[in-house]
């Protein structure tokens, strides 16, 4: 088994000091973006370098790690050296996770656009997992639909596991980098697939089995968030609560408080805002004993939300403190990986809506303006989510010319950037500048807008 020989690398846990996986992760990416590399590196990955799954990083993260700490060799790091590892003799005895790192590592310097080689190595059984596979275009012979279970169930072990989770990183890292219009239908294959594996397979052993449903329940919400982005929002509602009801089934209090989270955020998004309240409270509920100070701290954002939509200024105003308080204790080990995009600019975004919501429009702005300025670019869609919001912001402010340019930098990242959300936040916010068409700024805008065919 993988983990009876991995030791974990101190070292390296030690260079990470107080950020949190996802901090660090960001970090590493933007080291690679200074010397040229481009690395796909995420919460996971930086988890299975420190638990020791990950004896020996690719060339292309080597020279990231090297270029962060100046000095230092890939032994100082905690690494062990790289002919003890990719030779003849350890690819005779690799293991599973081995082989799965080799092809993930590798995959990492691909252009965005290529196909991941990781998943490839990854989908390695028939059925059901190569449906995940090629529904991504990631490997596998492309499938209409998920083919019927077996009758005779078969054993399922850690490479289907594998497959399910690095779905849910691919679709994560497609989605913050282009949005969720190109991609829902794609992703929501792999979802009937890991479904149909849990329908047709038996897990070897009860901790398979534990993350085989906590990897299908993220699925399920990762899919669900897209459908919530592309505006689909009865999918998304259906999708959330399949994750909370697999949740629920298995005792999963992580995946129950990330399904509460985007249930209250989409309940927001629909006009629902006292089920964004109850539902923010039941995903606080949930996440009380999980040690993650960040995840309460979202949560509690989504429960101000609510109340900002509700026109209840007083306990918006408690709950935000209570975020800021919660978030103000800083990164922890238990911090869940799909909050890697939750730092400080997504707390002001967040901040900026429930302003706007109870009509401070000056205040939003300041806080939205502060969120596009602290965005890591990575994050493509949310930082033109940001900035769309400023835009509106700024609008109603009373100051045209910069809502004008701030839409200018929208329009900019539209290439790049399929969301269905940050369409409409943009058309509204074109309706808004309309009565300041003389002005220049805001004419320029609204003519190249318009020339976008952008609809709401």
């Amino acid at each position: 088994m993988a983990s009876s020989r991995a030791v974990p690398n101190l070292a390296f846990r030690r260079l990470r000091a107080r950020r949190s996986p996802g901090e660090f992760a960001a970090a590493v990416r933007r080291a690679a973006r200074e010397i040229g590399e481009q690395v796909a590196c995420d919460a996971r990955y930086i988890g299975r370098v420190e638990a020791g799954e990950i004896r020996c990083p690719n060339y292309a993260y080597e020279r990231v790690f090297l270029h962060m700490f100046p000095g230092l060799t890939l032994k100082d790091l905690g690494f062990s050296p790289r002919e003890h590892v990719r030779g003849r003799a350890a690819r005779a005895s690799v293991t599973t996770a081995d082989r799965v790192d080799t092809a993930n590592t590798r995959s990492d310097t691909s252009d965005t656009g290529e196909e991941s080689d990781v998943l490839r190595r990854a989908f390695m059984t028939s059925g059901p997992v190569t449906v995940v596979a090629a529904s991504l275009g990631l490997g596998g012979t492309a499938v209409a639909a998920v083919p019927t279970p077996r009758r005779t169930p078969r054993l399922v072990g850690d490479a289907e596991v594998i497959a399910v989770e690095a779905a849910v990183r691919r679709i994560r890292l497609l989605d913050d980098r282009h949005g969720a219009d190109g991609i829902y239908r794609q992703a929501a294959q792999p979802l009937r697939a890991a479904y149909a594996l849990l329908d047709s397979g038996t897990p070897a052993r009860q901790s398979t089995a534990d993350r085989l449903y906590a990897g299908a329940g993220e699925l399920s919400i990762s899919v669900g968030w897209l459908a919530h982005d592309s505006g689909r929002f009865d999918d998304a509602r259906s999708h959330y609560a399949e994750a909370l009801a697999t949740a629920r089934m298995v005792n999963d209090p992580g995946v129950e408080a990330h399904a509460f989270a985007n249930t209250s955020f989409l309940a927001k998004d629909s006009g629902r805002y006292r089920e964004a309240v109850r539902t923010a409270q039941a995903g606080r509920r949930a996440a009380r004993h999980l040690s993650s100070p960040r995840l309460l701290s979202l949560l509690a954002l989504r429960e101000a939300a609510g109340w900002a939509k509700l026109g209840d200024r007083t306990n918006c105003e408690q709950s935000l403190s209570r975020a800021h308080g919660l978030f103000d204790r800083g990164p922890s080990d238990a911090d869940p990986e799909w909050m890697s995009f939750f730092g400080e600019p997504e707390l002001e975004s967040q901040e900026a809506l429930c302003h706007a919501a109870l009509g401070d429009w000056s205040r939003a702005a300041r806080h939205a303006h502060r969120a596009t300025a602290l965005q890591d670019p990575h994050f493509a869609r949310n930082l033109a989510l940001y900035r769309v919001e400023l835009a509106t912001d700024l609008a109603r402010a009373g100051a045209p010319d910069e809502a004008a340019a701030a839409g200018n930098q929208v329009l900019d990242q539209l290439d790049v950037v399929q969301s269905s959300r940050i369409h409409t936040r943009l058309a509204a916010t074109a309706r808004v500048l309309l009565p300041q068409r003389r002005v220049p700024e805001v004419g320029a805008f609204l003519d190249r807008h318009a020339s976008t065919n952008i609809r709401a």
